[in-house]
């Protein structure tokens, strides 16, 4: 996938570079059953307060419904496009079943218009498939991995996202998931085979300011620029450097602090944390 650069007819073009859809997607048209209006939060709550700061406004965007599941076994599917979505960063594809049914799935790499993908215990690995990670090979690159089997997928949905299986024993499969952390997951735990596309997405240069307030982000304030009352890095005399360790407006360390929960379930399951670096290097 290529990567598009204009020419520099306004400084906010010079700067600005966009993924070339049309190498890629088939259809602009998504599937009408498999649509629904989302209502925008603007960051709100629903007593109306702030929650989420720097949020609103933004392009209207419809949401499409994502088979994650991906518990159809037995019924083998034809891509049928491959499309946008508004509301994530990787491409979807919308899958044909025999009996009739049409689902959307994340589209991994490769994955092209006539291909056949199937879920199932027995099916073959290869992109685009979902199988329980007892049934995967060792080795084998996947995405879309569930937490807890029938939950759905949670891990590995990003844009060029790729996790790998590394091991097997008894009841749990070892991964290396995109951040480097290696954890344990449950053998009936299903995962979809390859990685997902648009990997170019990471090298889009925004350009301008405007194009960021119409995916919903309003302009992003400096703690240390307010006043006390409203964050803890502000006031102070003349320009100051914020007089203590980079933290949120209610106080949780930011850059480099620890905030996760030692008392957290899931910390028995992590083998290898991603924060593991020394030096600038991961440590394996």
């Amino acid at each position: 996938m290529a990567i598009k650069i204009y020419k520099p007819t306004s400084a906010g073009r010079r700067n600005a570079s966009v993924i070339d859809y049309k190498s890629v997607l088939t259809t602009d048209k998504p599937e009408k059953s498999l649509c629904v209006r989302i209502k925008k939060s603007g960051g709100r709550n629903h007593h109306g307060r702030t929650t989420v700061r720097f949020r609103g406004g933004g392009a209207r965007k419809i949401y499409r419904i994502i088979d994650f599941k991906r518990d159809k076994d037995g019924v083998p599917a034809k891509v049928a496009t491959i499309e946008y979505d508004p509301n994530r960063n990787c491409f979807i594809s919308l899958l044909h079943y025999q009996d009739g049914e049409k689902r959307y799935i994340l589209s991994p790499e490769g994955l092209k218009v006539g291909d056949r993908v199937e879920s199932g215990r027995e099916v073959e690995p290869k992109a685009g498939n979902a199988m329980p990670l007892s049934s995967i090979p060792v080795g084998v690159e996947i995405h879309n991995i569930e937490m807890r089997a029938g939950q759905g997928g949670k891990l590995v949905r990003t844009a060029g996202g790729v996790a790998r299986l590394m091991a097997k024993e008894g009841d749990w499969a070892t991964l290396v998931l995109p951040s480097g952390e290696m954890r344990m997951v449950r053998r009936e735990c299903r995962a979809t085979i390859g990685q997902l596309g648009n990997s170019d997405y990471q090298n889009v240069s925004i350009g301008k300011a405007g194009r960021k307030r119409h995916m919903g982000r309003r302009p992003h304030v400096r703690g240390k620029a307010m006043n006390p009352v409203a964050h803890p890095m502000g006031g102070g005399e003349g320009r100051s450097n914020g007089g203590r360790h980079p933290c949120s407006p209610t106080g949780v360390p930011a850059k480099g602090g620890k905030t996760r929960n030692p008392r957290n379930p899931n910390n028995r399951w992590i083998i290898r944390r991603r924060k593991n670096k020394r030096n600038g290097q991961l440590v394996l």
